[in-house]
């Protein structure tokens, strides 16, 4: 039994709808089947463009699959067909699509990995803004959310991915000829989505993302070739940074250079010591220039290696970069003389075809920060040392001098140098010079011939030259290792600390109190707090030391309780760090806070005079003129003629009554002032009163299954406010002749009433503005009302601890759900006692 070759994907990418993605994979289909391909249409959607259409000639196309969604037709790709069919290439058009429930896969981009796992081979489409690592960009951009995206991995795994261009007002064209879009939708398209700066932004998203394909397939290639040399396709300036001061000189000087060239990118590394030894490396300045860097549009990377020059030449080299920026020397004339060739003598030395800057700052040449020398051993240990550098010696001769005789001269010389090590494991350097001349001198008088007398001979000399070397040598390597260990329990410390305050700012514990209340457990402090001026608090004699750091203007964060050391201050900058944004973020939210009460009163300021300027005349208006045409005495009017008049100034009067209540209750809506009186209650309790208020020539409303649901937990007349309101909406929207559906389905503790109807609809983007008041979209007079309806509803609705969403109606049209908690279950009882009401007028 053969595997099956797994399939190979070819992908169409555009950046924008119309830009002939369709039919680009048309022709490739085409172009297969030509040559002898088995070639077969799985979907395709023409959207009834007749260019499309023409192209579908001479392809097999393979029946779609029909499903049914909520009363509604649909067609999908039929997955099995195209399996059962086996042919070598399928066409699929739009990769992102979400498929109607009733198959195996949610999104058609899964359906079209079983079709590659079945070894056909899959050519399909997919716009940028279907991406999901831009959607959140071109959301921004043109202001329109997408709902179906389709993973980066999932494109950047295509064995072929081809652009489809087109200049934006190339674009716009085809759209005005009525090739993209239906007549009635194109001048919405190009005063919207379709504007040349937004084409614009989502082309060069495109082009942007297609060349960060292309990078990722040279930098494949390069490395199962082993081509090592730079290929200058683009400029890529790779600046080193120490952690020193002179970082943020280096990355801006780095940044101009990149920027001299289109597309330039800009890198910053650290190369940091595996042993932890990395001097004048400060983890609070590595953090700004971090994130200075990412503010500039640079990547920031942390290299591990123990020799810097070459850690940064791999790394220089792996990313392709054609310069390469460092910091020239921060040591002094003597110490470059006694040490040799530094870092950026030994980069440029290897960089070979890499360009080396070596930039000047105000440290250069000013000697380096010189670590403090803290001693590494503790108090006993360092006295200990030199006293037995004297007493072992001493001891091991007298040993040996009662056993002289059953040993030779070697043996005797090897256990004075065992004693010398063993003195320098314990005491350090001091110790072993110590012990390796009270050796030597010992081993020459009582053991090396002539005894009882100091001899120069040549053996004498060297034995004394081997025990300061072996003693010297043992020393060093012990003072080292136990440095190390110390930085690697203090580097260990710090992460484990700076780790957990990551932590909790991830989990959201970063308001101020918590982030000082860390500080404290962290730094063992009896108290730290935050004043605006400097404590006048001293450390002297009978008072508590305290810890001042400085946080931004007139702020200091104050700890209380010992004496910090410098490695710990090192953490506590990164504290203080993290509290000075907190306490900014605190502040600007409280400013918002502020500010946002009265943004909102002004907002509903100029809409009320708007209204009222507008809205309110229409009514006053047709009622005052039908009134004083009646009190006229200069015109005899007819009964019909005066009922008619009535009629007019009735209905004026009811419509300002309903909109000075909506305005009343907006008003109490927004001052909190709204009072409330839940009960148990089902909607046919308040459903005629809410139909009673549609207008004569309202369409019929259907209603179903009320009887199958539970009472819900509400306010009467609020109910019936919300349902008239939602009701009119609907019927003012709903074509002529075509009924508005009320339906109510139960969920766990809500029950959801949904009123649909099939008009026009309602863009994604201009959802929420529907519930803002004083809104009329998609209305072409003003002679509705002032846009309160959907306003008040959410409102009221929000009140009664409910919520009020729209959806799209399958099909075309508007879903408005309406849920409310659940009062009681439904039993069989009850639900049998109440009847369904359908066809209501």
């Amino acid at each position: 039994m053969t595997d099956v070759r797994f399939g190979r994907l070819k992908v169409f990418l555009g950046a924008a709808p119309g830009v002939g993605k369709t039919c680009r994979m048309l022709d490739e289909g085409r172009r297969r089947a030509e040559r002898g391909t088995d070639v077969v249409v799985a979907f395709v959607e023409c959207h009834g463009r007749r260019r499309t259409e023409e192209k579908l000639d001479g392809l097999e196309v393979v029946p779609r699959s029909p499903r049914t969604y909520r009363g509604s037709p649909f067609e999908e790709m039929d997955l099995d067909a195209v399996l059962a069919r086996r042919p070598e290439v399928a066409l699929v058009d739009e990769l992102p699509h979400s498929n109607v429930p009733g198959g195996r896969h949610a999104k058609r981009w899964q359906d079209i990995e079983e079709l590659l796992a079945a070894g056909i081979d899959v050519v399909t489409t997919v716009n940028i803004q279907h991406l999901d690592s831009l959607n959140d960009v071109v959301e921004k951009i043109t202001k329109v959310p997408q709902h179906e995206t389709v993973p980066d991995d999932v494109v950047r795994r295509a064995d072929e991915i081809e652009l489809v261009d087109m200049p934006a007002e190339g674009l716009r064209r085809r759209m005005a000829h009525g090739d993209i879009y239906a007549p009635e939708k194109v001048d919405a398209a190009l005063a919207n989505y379709f504007r040349v700066g937004n084409l614009t932004a989502l082309r060069e998203l495109a082009l942007l993302w297609v060349a960060g394909r292309v990078d990722e397939a040279l930098q494949k290639y390069r490395s199962e070739h082993g081509i090592g040399g730079v290929w200058e396709t683009r400029e890529r300036v790779v600046v080193a940074l120490t952690g020193g001061p002179e970082g943020a000189t280096l990355i801006r000087r780095a940044a101009r250079i990149a920027a001299r060239s289109a597309g330039g990118d800009l890198l910053a590394v650290h190369i940091a010591r595996s042993d932890g030894l990395a001097a004048g490396a400060s983890s609070a300045s590595l953090a700004r220039q971090r994130a200075l860097v990412e503010s500039l549009g640079g990547s920031y990377h942390s290299v591990v290696g123990d020799d810097v020059p070459t850690a940064l030449l791999e790394f220089a080299r792996a990313e392709n970069a054609t310069q390469l920026v460092l910091g020239t020397s921060r040591r002094s004339r003597v110490e470059r003389f006694l040490t040799g060739r530094g870092i950026g003598e030994t980069v440029v030395g290897h960089s070979e075809d890499i360009d080396v800057h070596m930039v000047t700052h105000e440290r250069a040449g000013g000697g380096r920060l010189l670590q403090s020398r803290r001693r590494t051993l503790p108090t006993s240990r360092l006295i200990a040392g030199p006293v037995s550098g004297l007493v072992l010696p001493i001891a091991l001769t007298f040993l040996l001098d009662h056993t002289r005789g059953s040993l030779n001269l070697t043996s005797e010389a090897l256990l004075f140098l065992l004693t010398v090590v063993g003195v320098a494991c314990v005491g350090g350097v001091v110790s072993a010079v110590v012990a390796s001349v009270t050796a030597s001198l010992l081993l020459n008088y009582w053991f090396i011939p002539p005894t009882g007398a100091f001899t120069t001979t040549l053996d004498s000399l060297l034995a004394t030259v081997v025990f300061a070397v072996v003693a010297g040598t043992v020393a060093a390597v012990v003072d080292r290792s136990l440095r190390l260990s110390r930085r690697s329990a203090r580097a260990t410390a710090e992460a484990e600390t700076l780790s957990s305050l990551a932590g909790s700012i991830v989990r959201g514990d970063q308001t101020v109190p918590a982030l000082l209340e860390r500080a404290r457990e962290t730094f063992a402090m009896d108290s730290v707090e935050l004043v605006n001026e400097p404590d006048p608090m001293s450390d002297g004699a009978g008072r508590v030391p305290v810890v001042r750091v400085p946080i931004g203007q007139d702020a200091y964060l104050v700890l209380r309780g010992r004496t910090l050391p410098s490695s710990e201050r090192r953490v506590l900058t990164a504290f203080a760090a993290h509290v000075a944004a907190a306490v900014e973020r605190a502040r600007l939210a409280e400013a918002a806070a502020e500010i946002e009460p009265v943004k909102a009163a002004d907002r509903m300021r100029t809409a009320l005079l708007a209204a009222v300027s507008h809205d309110l005349r229409t009514p006053l208006a047709g009622g005052w003129a039908a009134i004083s045409s009646l009190r006229s005495s200069d015109v005899e009017f007819s009964e019909e003629d005066r009922a008619e008049l009535l009629a007019t100034a009735d209905e004026s009067m009811a419509r300002l009554s309903r909109l000075i209540e909506n305005l009343l209750d907006m008003s109490r809506l927004q001052a909190g002032a709204l009072t409330l009186s839940l009960r148990p209650t089902v909607l046919e309790e308040v459903l005629p009163a809410a139909l009673e208020s549609l207008p004569p020539d309202a369409p019929v409303i259907e209603v179903r299954g009320l009887d199958t649901v539970p009472a819900v937990l509400a306010d009467p007349p609020l109910l019936e406010r919300v349902v008239a309101n939602l009701l009119g909406n609907a019927a003012r929207h709903a074509p002529r002749g075509t009924p508005v559906l009320l339906t109510a389905s139960a969920l766990a503790d809500r029950v959801e009433f949904r009123i649909v109807d099939r008009g026009p609809g309602l863009p994604a983007a201009d959802r929420e503005k529907a519930f803002v008041p004083f809104q009329r979209l998609g209305d072409t007079d003003n002679t509705t009302g002032v846009g309160l309806g959907l306003a008040l509803s959410r409102g009221l609705t929000e009140a009664m601890a409910g919520k009020l969403t729209p959806e799209d109606t399958p099909g075309g049209g508007l879903t408005m759900v309406l849920a409310l908690p659940a009062a009681q279950p439904l039993t069989a009882a009850t639900a049998e006692g109440r009847g369904a009401r359908t066809d209501l007028p």
